[in-house]
């Protein structure tokens, strides 16, 4: 081009060296049309299976996050089922229990009272035994004393054991007559 440019200044014409030549600028054109085809025809086919393999991904993955998206809702609302029903089951239980241990509760009062019922009468039955047994040897004691002053008032031995019994029991039943006509009772 040099050279071209040279040879034209030299004979003297006027060549302009911002213009290239006519085929300089058809070689051009060739070139880029082999280019452009080299291009169109290796590197945009490689070119959009790439983009198209990363669309696809891309989609793929936005459809696997609205997936997962989805499931992590439902798996939200199961728990959230299982979260209630658990409360429900335990507020049951508590019920259950509140229940069971008022109805204990009844049972030991009812087995307490029962038991302090038996108590109480055996002890009513163990007073009267023993007042009976009191009377019993007060009766036997007033007698004996009975006969020894008897003894003392009258100066002579009262020694038949019959004679004896039958004075300690009259004078016994002449104590209860004398205590019923008072109102002092057993």
């Amino acid at each position: 081009m040099y050279e071209s440019v040279l040879l034209a200044a030299a004979e003297g014409e006027d060549v302009n060296p911002l213009v290239p030549e006519t085929y300089d600028i058809v070689w051009s054109i060739v070139c880029v049309i082999i280019i452009g085809f080299l291009f169109y025809k290796y590197v945009t086919p490689r070119l959009m299976k790439t983009l198209d393999e990363r669309s696809e991904k891309i989609e793929g993955g936005i459809a696997r996050a609205e997936a997962a998206q989805e499931e992590a809702q439902l798996t939200l609302q199961q728990y959230q089922q299982q979260l209630a029903d658990a409360r429900l089951e335990a507020a049951r239980i508590r019920e259950d229990a509140r229940t069971q241990g008022q109805e204990i509760l009844a049972q030991m009062r009812s087995e307490a009272q029962a038991e302090a019922d038996r108590i109480i009468a055996a002890g009513h039955t163990q007073l009267e035994a023993q007042r009976q047994q009191i009377l019993t040897e007060l009766r036997h004691e007033v007698g004996r004393t009975a006969v020894d002053l008897a003894e003392k008032i009258i100066g002579q031995s009262v020694s038949d054991e019959a004679k004896q019994a039958a004075s300690i029991d009259r004078f016994l039943d002449e104590l209860d007559q004398t205590d019923a006509g008072i109102g002092v009772g057993r």
